[in-house]
């Protein structure tokens, strides 16, 4: 059966843009007969079961990162397919500590270098994603790489070097600024730094940080080789899986051509001799690498690589996709599963715990999720008292409310009664008078009446 090898697709002339992949297909390369497997640019971490790449995948089987698959490749084949196989005590002791400091050392370079460098991220790293990924992916998972990359390497100091963080910090502080009133805004506008300055200030303010920490790297892996073809071993004796993960993560450092190549800069002045091995392992390994190989390999010159096309997703595939995306973005939810993934990495056969320690973790990852249970049954309880009580709170106000509207409209109407009763009254006509009682003289007839009527 054939092995596939899952990985982060092509870029800068490299066969893929992460260090781990690197490591691996140049492992692969150099022990796997190259028709016993073939390479597949998924550039997709749900494909594995895992969620992550590098992953190997055999029949039904999944191994994902560096060190499982060499492990799984070395009891696969009966340890034909182990580049440690003649090493000494003293020598895999050596590997295994060298490898650990690549590890751990080399990868916040490269954090430093792709992503959080915002000249290189927007300008390099950011589009190389775009161009191996397929949608939605490509809206999805480079923030995710992005924002991961930042949080890893926060400890350093060197956040600086994120142009567009810095520029939006300094956005959010003039704006409370000015609504605190503390800066009148129509008379300070706030001037707008260049790119190209803010890149000058950076550099001096970083200068010295990424001289040590490019130093501590370079100036010990260049120690480590000391003239050797390999660093380990002679060029007769050949490479081991040490010399894999070094170009994993030098090639990353030495090949891109990136706008600020502060990395590359101080591995060609602090590591001439591991410049030259990088260079080397890269066209012997890797070849000449094409976009084109990973997504169509026949329309495009050899690769010394077996790559195999990637089938376009199914729907299916899309939605589940969408739908882990929307849960890792949900608070609990989002909890839950990251317990989950846990407690199956412990469990994993693959995992290199002890029996005591495996039960201790699926048990600390069982704890939590019945903490975020009891959480959340806490809050909905609490909710529904609240809800229950405002219910029956209302319910009798209303009551009485109602009441007291009667009462009041039942006395509305009795004093509209009484006051269209007494508006009546007032305009009923006034009764005759008797005529004895009010007789008015005779009128004189004649003027001697008259004077008549006068004399008396």
């Amino acid at each position: 059966m054939v092995l596939e090898l899952h990985v982060w697709g092509p870029a800068f002339s490299l066969p893929s843009i992460d260090a781990q992949c690197l490591a691996t297909i140049a492992y692969l390369s150099l022990t796997v007969p190259k028709d016993a497997w073939v390479l597949v640019a998924s550039s997709d971490p749900s494909v594995s079961p895992t969620n992550e790449l590098p992953a190997l995948k055999n029949g039904s089987t999944w191994v994902s990162r560096f060190r499982n698959i060499t492990d799984y490749l070395r009891q696969y084949s009966n340890g034909e397919w182990d580049l440690d196989q003649n090493l000494s005590g003293l020598e895999k002791a050596d590997n295994i500590a060298f490898t650990s400091f690549l590890e751990s050392r080399a990868q916040p370079l490269l954090d430093l270098s792709l992503y959080v460098t915002s000249h290189n991220y927007y300008n390099s790293t950011s589009p190389s994603y775009g161009a191996i990924l397929q949608w939605p992916n490509q809206w999805i998972l480079p923030p995710q790489l992005h924002t991961a990359a930042k949080a890893r390497t926060e400890h350093l100091g060197l956040s600086s070097l994120d142009l567009a963080a810095i520029e939006e910090q300094r956005q959010r502080e003039h704006s409370a600024a000015v609504a605190a009133g503390h800066v009148p805004k129509n008379m300070i506008p706030r001037p707008r730094d260049t790119v190209s300055g803010m890149l000058g200030k950076t550099a001096q303010q970083n200068q010295f940080r990424l001289e040590a920490l490019t130093g501590e790297v370079f100036d010990a892996l260049e120690e480590i080789l000391s003239g050797k073809e390999y660093f380990l071993h002679t060029r007769d004796q050949g490479p081991t899986s040490l010399d894999c993960v070094a170009l994993g993560y030098l090639s990353l450092a030495l090949v891109p051509e990136l706008p600020n190549a502060w990395l590359r800069d101080a591995m060609k002045s602090k590591a001439p001799g591991v410049t030259g091995f990088t260079e080397r392992c890269v066209k012997e390994i890797f070849g000449v690498v094409q976009l084109e190989h990973a997504f169509n390999p026949s329309g495009s010159s050899p690769s010394i690589l077996p790559w195999r096309v990637l089938d376009r997703p199914r729907l299916v595939t899309v939605g589940k996709t969408l739908f882990n995306t929307l849960a890792d973005s949900t608070p609990i939810w989002k909890e839950i599963r990251l317990n989950n993934r846990v407690k199956e990495a412990v469990e994993s056969s693959d995992s290199d715990l002890s029996g005591v320690e495996r039960r201790s973790y699926s048990n600390m990852a069982k704890s939590q999720n019945k903490d975020v249970w009891l959480s959340v049954g806490a809050a909905i309880g609490a909710v529904a008292s609240l809800v229950g009580y405002l219910a029956h709170v209302g319910a009798f106000s209303s009551g009485e409310d109602g009441e007291e509207e009667y009462q009041e409209e039942e006395e509305q109407q009795q004093q509209q009664q009484q006051e269209e009763q007494e508006e009546m009254e007032e305009r009923e006509p006034v009764p005759a008078f008797e005529e004895h009682a009010f007789a008015l003289p005779e009128q004189p007839t004649q003027a001697a009446d008259f004077l008549k009527a006068g004399a008396f």
